[in-house]
């Protein structure tokens, strides 16, 4: 850098200055210190809420599904089987069945989706078999009868426990039943097991048989609605889907976890940017105060700017001395700020300093994730922001000839 950084240097430090640039130049710091710091928390706490949703969505549904292209019966032939089998990625897949049906207990109904699974592979697809709270995942019990497990939130607003028998009614047979030409499939069934989620959504609106009885209650005969699967890493989800579809054609629609909830990652990522751009503008608000405080600076050092000409100096090495000088400034607010995001978001991780009701939300706290791409991201801006501010006035103090800097005063 030469003498232009020393001589920045000296100017960020002098006493000597107007006592009002000092005044500027300090609000500069505390506003990039402050926006360099919210972006860092924000940011982080965004990242904590979707680690949140994925780890509650993921950890219940799939990773991939599969499901027919045309039609609502999915067949499994030796071309999807092979598929399957043969890629390394996936580490289990079962086929599943899911309709509408209504339960009915006592004087109590609800229409829900029925899904039918294979009760030894369901844990392995989809975390349902981990979230029992009572009763187990089993579709058969001591007695020989059906079984059915259903969503905590559904079996209270059906007032069912574990032993309770309802009966599911399936729409197959609706338009008979209509015409009064004969009746509804149904089956009676014993609850096994009660889950909880940590998702209403699908406490409330998801039940589980076995396939077998989906297969009879439904009519898909020897079919299924499609085929579940997960992957060894969760971050591998979109090459195998890739995969997948290379070797199994366009029979069938492959879907990663993420496509089963793009619009809800939509929305997130859009609140995300959101909250990016005004708290980004903090930071440009800090730079118009670098640029007037960097302004006024040239006003002040306008016979240094003359003398340094006459002593040789290049108009790009008088640039680099106030362009310096603004970067510093930056450069220091920059540095605070994300140490003090950072310091914050690892009082909230380890402390809680902000809980949260557990009767009302599943975590105890506002959730914090740091991901570093995120902390450099943000620096990168806040220094190109200052970069950008202090280039104009520096620009200004090279402009000057040697005379008229050399006679001022």
């Amino acid at each position: 850098m030469g003498f232009e950084s020393f001589i920045a240097k000296r100017y960020v430090r002098s006493k000597k200055h107007v006592r009002m640039i000092h005044v500027i130049m300090l609000v500069s710091l505390v506003g990039i210190t402050v926006g360099v710091a919210a972006l860092v928390v924000v940011m982080s706490v965004f990242n904590g809420f979707n680690g949140v949703v994925t780890s509650v969505l993921v950890g219940f549904d799939p990773h991939l599904r599969i499901d027919p292209e045309a039609g609502r019966i999915l067949t499994v032939d030796e071309q999807l089987g092979g598929a399957l089998r043969s890629n390394e990625r996936i580490v289990a897949w079962s086929p599943y069945i899911q309709s509408k049906a209504i339960l009915v207990v006592r004087n109590q109904n609800r229409v829900v989706f029925v899904k039918g699974v294979v009760d030894s592979m369901v844990g392995r697809v989809s975390g349902v078999s981990g979230r029992i709270i009572l009763g187990e995942m089993s579709f058969r019990d001591s007695l020989g009868t059906d079984g059915i497990v259903l969503g905590r939130t559904l079996a209270d607003r059906l007032g069912a426990i574990v032993g309770s028998e309802l009966m599911v009614v399936s729409p197959v047979g609706a338009d008979a039943l209509a015409l009064q030409m004969g009746q509804p499939e149904s089956r009676r069934c014993r609850v096994t097991g009660i889950y909880d989620s940590n998702n209403k959504d699908y406490d409330a609106n998801y039940a589980y048989i076995s396939l077998d009885l989906a297969r009879r209650l439904f009519d898909y005969g020897g079919g299924v609605s499609g085929i579940e699967a997960r992957v060894d890493d969760l971050e591998d989800a979109e090459l195998a889907r890739q995969e997948l579809e290379e070797a199994i054609g366009d029979r069938y629609l492959v879907s990663t976890w993420y496509d089963l909830h793009r619009d809800l990652y939509a929305v997130m990522r859009i609140e995300r940017w959101g909250a990016f751009v005004i708290l980004s503008l903090i930071i440009s608000v800090a730079m118009f105060n670098v640029l007037g405080s960097l302004t006024m600076s040239v006003l002040t050092k306008r016979r240094d700017i003359g003398v340094l000409r006459a002593m040789g100096a290049t108009k790009g090495k008088i640039r680099n001395v106030f362009l310096y000088e603004g970067v510093m400034v930056g450069m220091i607010g920059t540095i605070l700020g994300t140490l003090l995001g950072l310091v914050i978001c690892y009082l909230q991780i380890e402390y809680h300093l902000i809980p949260l009701d557990t009767a009302v939300y599943i975590i105890p706290a506002i959730p914090v994730e740091i991901h570093w791409n995120d902390v450099v991201a943000i620096s990168m801006t806040s220094l190109a922001f200052n970069t950008v501010a202090a280039f104009i006035p520096a620009n200004r103090a090279a402009g000057q000839t040697i005379v008229d800097s050399v006679r001022w005063e």
